[in-house]
This record gives structure tokens, sequence and C-alpha cells, in this order.
């Protein structure tokens, strides 16, 4: 299909220009994680992609013990400005994702989906989308399968360029970003129905 041939095009554009602007600061952010913490400042973990393959996601480390206060600080300022999901330009360069598509989730949801939210894989996921915009950690889990399921019926590249323009001023609202940093208000567990 010719839109994903423009969207992979636009994706390599896009990240191989955002790694060149960003690279200093991760840099910056995983040398004062590094310092702070002692450890490895990068975050990998196994998540969901495209038609259900499994790939490795790379974000900086935000979440740490509470008897750790300073990076407690320094985790939440990397999560409210979305700094820590810099890392996956990373991801969208390999072709594991797409700037733009549902967010990537953990590898034990997927025997919980039904037909319906499995959906959500027919694209490749993505650093923001649709669900992203339109109310990021406050949705309920059927509400973020739903705006998932739409990106993935209206994909085109209109939608896209509205989503990230529109993601340049969620990362401006801090009231969306839960202070504890879980990227999900809760574990998903499956659907009733």
């Amino acid at each position: 299909m010719p839109v994903y041939r423009e969207k992979r095009i636009w994706d390599v554009a896009l990240s191989c220009a955002g790694m060149t602007i960003c690279l200093p600061l991760i840099l910056l952010a995983a040398c004062v994680l590094f310092l702070l913490s002692g450890s490895f400042p990068f975050f990998l973990q196994p998540r969901v992609g495209q038609q259900g393959k499994v790939f490795t996601l790379i974000k900086l480390k935000t979440l740490y013990p509470a008897g750790q206060p300073c990076l407690q600080k320094v985790g939440f300022f990397l999560r409210k400005y979305s700094i820590d999901e810099l890392p996956q330009l990373l991801n969208v360069l390999r072709g594991d994702m797409s700037l733009i598509g549902p967010r990537p989730l953990l590898v034990e949801y997927l025997p919980l989906y039904t037909a319906w939210q499995n959906r959500r894989h027919c694209v490749k996921p993505g650093m923001t989308g649709w669900a992203q915009i339109n109310g990021r950690n406050g949705l309920r889990w059927e509400e973020k399968f739903a705006l998932d399921i739409w990106y993935v019926d209206h994909l085109s590249l209109r939608v896209d360029l509205r989503i990230i323009f529109l993601t340049l001023f969620c990362l401006l609202d801090p009231q969306q970003v839960k202070p504890e940093g879980l990227s999900e208000q809760e574990k998903f567990k499956g659907s009733l129905c």
C-alpha cells in the first residue's frame, strides 16, 4: 500500500533529523542518570509490534525507588517532557516502530486481547499516537483501544501530520503525566466482552 511506503520514508527522514538534533539531549540525560544512579541509564523491554512481532523498546530509565528522591525528580522531569522516549527514534530507524501509531504494549497482554483489540497490531506501533493526543494516561483501557483502532481505520499522512502537530501541544501539558510515572493507569487484565 503506497501510504505505508510514504510513511516509512517520512519515519526515516524525521527520525534521522530527530536523532541529529536530540542526540546531545539524550546523552546528557543518560550521563545525569548514570552519575546519580551508578547504573545503566537505559530501559530495555520487550514490546509487541506490527503483526504481533516482539521487539526491544529503548527508553531512558526514569523509575527509581522511593529512597532516591533526586533520581525520582529527574525521572519525572524526563517523563513530563517525554525526553525518556527520545531513544525510541532508534526503534523507528530500525523499523520496529513508526513515529505515529498505537503505543507498543507489554508482551504479557497479547493473549488477553479480543480480535477487535488485536487490530491495533495491523500497523507499526508509534512514539506518539491518536490516544496520546486524546487523553494520554488519563484514558481507560477501552478508550485507548477505541482510539488505536480509529487510527488503524483512518491511517493517512494527513492524520499523522495532525498527530505530530498536536503532540507538541500535549508535551507542554504536565497535568496529563502521572507523578508515579506509570505509562498506564493499571495493568490490562482483559475485557469482559
